[in-house]
């Protein structure tokens, strides 16, 4: 794998489309940001842009879920971080932020609005498609080069990703490095057996590693929690009503294909907690009904987890296994991150919920490596390429020295 990096472009003076992942979870009833630590970690590349003038772009929520918002409120927060003004523009590539771009001076930074506000942010293309994309086709001209560092978003080839690093000098940012140096560092350490917990609320994007991680051999046992693991349950007829999930019947299909083709690899609960009269109550899967939500993985199941993950060689978690931010169901996510921390094996967390858990219960430095990437990280261990490490192949081979 041949990238460049920021040292190696002339950016000073230069105006430069940095895309970064500062999607973050956000409060659903006060619509205020919940966790920063993405904005943390991309404000280090934007810090070591001082140089040049800075567009800054990212994307936050899903379309009609209530984190669809703009990103004033992150403008303010990486403006504290770094100590500097943050310029913001409500605006993706229409004439008022061209005429922002136009403007910046060497050192200033712009903060372009959530990119999911345009229609082809949401949709993947091939390079060279996205290339012609409008969004692409109006700013990229604005642009002497493009630092990707949205490793977050790095499985998903979106015209933000793809497409100006198709037309401009393109390196990695930061933590796109800092990534990719400590996955290549573990990955050659780790030994097995491989572990993989998942859990979440990303059903889709868990289905589609699954099958490349057990393939791959980089998961002998599939720990399964959270919506997914209430799919397999639907598959197995455990859980005899709809989940109420996008796709459900594809999603039913493909679990028990999975379960026919690697019947010793998944681990499902064995029970779960449900809130009655505002108590967590903990009951067998056989006990649940249609009216109950599984707010977390019950004592049993927490127990049984966490002695496979205490005999392992290599763990890796991605998403948590219950609402830990609700009180009174943490329990899951806090017992299975102090598994991994108490092991002896070597662990992996990856996700933006998990990296606030190991914060909130103050056990991060035990883990061997924290991402705030999910669904890119669960790709990559699984052997897949990733269209934003392809982008900046590919453009080392174009304008690399």
């Amino acid at each position: 794998m041949r990238l460049l990096t920021i040292e190696d472009l002339d950016l000073e003076g230069k105006t430069v489309f940095c895309r970064i992942d500062i999607n973050t979870p956000i409060d659903p009833k006060t619509g205020k940001l919940m966790d920063i630590e993405r904005i943390r970690e991309a404000a280090i590349t934007v810090h070591d842009l001082c140089f040049a003038k800075v567009v800054v772009a990212s994307h936050q929520g899903r379309i009609g879920r209530y984190d669809y918002i703009p990103l004033e409120q992150h403008a303010k927060a990486l403006s504290e971080i770094l100590g500097k003004d943050i310029r913001f523009v409500e605006d993706v590539f229409g004439p008022k932020a061209r005429e922002e771009i136009a403007e910046l001076g060497s050192g200033e930074v712009l903060l372009l609005d959530n990119l999911r506000f345009i229609a082809e942010e949401n949709l993947e293309y091939e390079p060279e498609q996205a290339a012609k994309t409008v969004f692409v086709q109006r700013l990229y001209k604005l642009f002497d080069a493009c630092v990707l560092d949205a490793f977050p978003t790095a499985h998903r080839a979106h015209p933000s990703i793809v497409g100006f690093s198709y037309l401009l000098p393109s390196c990695g940012g930061r933590l796109v490095v800092k990534e990719l140096k400590a996955l290549n560092r573990i990955t050659t350490a780790e030994k097995g057996p491989y572990i993989t917990v998942l859990g979440g609320s990303k059903v889709t994007d868990r289905m589609e590693a699954i099958e490349a991680l057990i393939s791959n051999k980089r998961a002998d046992k599939v720990l399964l929690s959270g919506l997914i693991a209430n799919a397999f349950l639907r598959a197995l007829n455990k859980i005899k009503y709809s989940i109420g999930i996008s796709g459900e019947d594809e999603i039913i299909e493909c679990a028990r294909s999975l379960l026919v083709r690697y019947p010793q690899v998944f681990e499902i609960p064995r029970d779960v907690a449900v809130e009655r009269k505002g108590e967590r109550v903990e009951i067998g899967i056989d006990e649940l009904n249609k009216e109950d939500v599984i707010w977390d993985i019950g004592a049993k199941t927490i127990d049984a987890y966490s002695r496979i993950i205490r005999s392992s060689g290599t763990i890796f978690m991605s998403g948590p296994p219950g609402a830990f931010e609700k009180e009174g169901f943490e329990t899951g996510t806090e017992g299975l991150l102090r598994a991994m921390a108490s092991s002896f094996g070597t662990t992996i967390v990856s996700g933006g919920h998990l990296t606030a858990a190991l914060k909130k219960f103050g056990i991060k430095e035990w883990i061997d490596h924290v991402s705030t990437s999910g669904g890119a990280l669960v790709l990559y261990l699984a052997g897949k390429s990733l269209p934003l490490i392809g982008a900046l192949e590919r453009s080392a081979m174009r304008f690399g020295k």
